[in-house]
């Protein structure tokens, strides 16, 4: 495996959808193979997910995983390593919330976007085996993150308020108290 080079705000690749794998694409040595280094390259930048642009390739395939007390989300709920290849996203209704977001293509920049709630994701795993979940919560959103990654939008589109936008160390400062509590009620309220 390799940790691969993030692309940054400002490359085009971020900003071109990404185009669905067949089947005998997503089983092919090279797509597993970048699989294995997207997961490597988010572990080791200390992301929660990442898609196939941000390591300049343009496949709809995506990576999530948040592990017990993570390092930088340690308030989010632990998401199982998660491969989703050809990912739909449907909102189950039209509640949202506040999640103020983070992204390794846009580095020491923090924003809040609105979130659904709850969602149902269909998509392919890296064996091509169907899933049609339902998320929640921060899962959720983290999960819509992403996709919207593979539709070439950035959080930066998403963020309402540009009064929202911080660094991570003022955020550290002066909001992150206050947005674990929010989260934490999040979770309280939907489980993840």
């Amino acid at each position: 495996m390799s940790v691969l080079k993030i692309t940054k705000v400002g490359d085009p690749v971020l900003r071109q959808r990404c185009r669905e794998l067949s089947l005998e694409e997503l089983r092919s040595p090279e797509i597993q193979q970048l699989i294995d280094d997207m997961i490597e390259t988010t572990r080791a930048a200390g992301g929660a997910g990442i898609a196939a642009n941000q390591v300049g390739e343009t496949v709809r395939i995506a990576v999530a995983e948040v592990r017990p007390n993570h390092p930088r989300y340690p308030y989010k709920p632990p998401i199982p390593l998660t491969v989703f290849v050809n990912p739909v996203i449907e909102p189950l209704d039209d509640e949202t919330v506040e999640i103020n977001e983070g992204c390794l293509s846009i580095p020491d920049l923090r924003g809040t976007v609105d979130r659904y709630l709850n969602v149902r994701v269909r998509y392919l795993d890296r064996d091509g085996t169907e899933h049609d979940e339902i998320k929640r919560g921060l899962t959720a959103g983290t999960f819509q993150h992403e996709v919207d990654h593979l539709d070439g939008i950035l959080l930066l589109d998403r963020v309402r308020d540009p009064k929202t936008f911080t660094t991570w160390d003022e955020f550290n400062r002066h909001h992150r108290d206050a947005f674990v509590a929010h989260a934490e009620a999040i979770v309280a309220r939907v489980g993840s």
